[in-house]
């Protein structure tokens, strides 16, 4: 396998039912926030998809306007089969990035990183791609935004509560690269929104941003 083909990954997005995404932006967004919850995943999955390390973007959704939007986009769109959480519904998308591109590494992306720059995306794959499992945490140092598991290796993602200290605590790398925090700031409450648009969120973001009392 050359080294170009090494850097190429299968991205797996998990992407909620909007009727239960970003409630914890409810009092900011208001009647906005299920808009700004797929204006979110739209910029995260479009910067992906302009990485020209990533082979495929994988979304799981049950949720039928964003899987339509994120297709349209040219992503692949798989139920969350296992209906079972969070790490299941990833790993469910790994098989799929798997028998799509076998013999590359596959990576979780978080749906939350309207910021994201398909460059700097591309700086943290490559350092990915030095180790067998490698995470990047969020800008708030508990959470994680990327996790990866290289050709071959078993694709064991660790999401939820604490994630950063979970990753770490079974054995996968932890990237902090200069440079490349539109991978690390997610979004989940108006701060997080706030920081997002001042490096320089996607079109779809920043329109609903703009609707927004607080943020217009």
């Amino acid at each position: 396998m050359s080294t170009a083909e090494f850097n190429r990954w299968s991205l797996v997005v998990p992407v909620k039912m909007l009727a239960r995404a970003k409630t914890r932006m409810s009092g900011a967004a208001g009647p906005h926030r299920e808009s700004l919850a797929l204006a979110v995943a739209t910029d995260t999955v479009a910067a992906a998809l302009r990485c020209d390390r990533v082979r495929t973007v994988i979304v799981v959704t049950d949720d039928p306007l964003p899987a339509a939007d994120l297709a349209a986009l040219g992503a692949v769109v798989v139920p969350d089969v296992p209906d079972a959480g969070l790490n299941p519904a990833l790993v469910h998308g790994a098989g799929h990035g798997r028998g799509l591109a076998p013999g590359t590494g596959v990576g979780a992306l978080s749906a939350d990183l309207p910021a994201l720059r398909p460059l700097e995306l591309a700086r943290v794959l490559d350092a990915a791609g030095q180790a067998p499992e490698a995470f990047v945490p969020d800008a708030a140092g508990v959470g994680t935004t990327l996790y990866t598991a290289g050709p071959g290796v078993p694709f064991s993602p660790a999401f939820g509560v604490d994630s950063r200290a979970a990753h770490r605590a079974r054995g996968a790398r932890e990237l902090l690269i200069p440079g490349t925090d539109s991978v690390r700031r997610d979004v989940d409450i108006p701060g997080d929104l706030r920081a997002a648009l001042a490096l320089g969120t996607g079109p779809r973001t920043r329109e609903v941003a703009a609707r927004l009392p607080a943020f217009a």
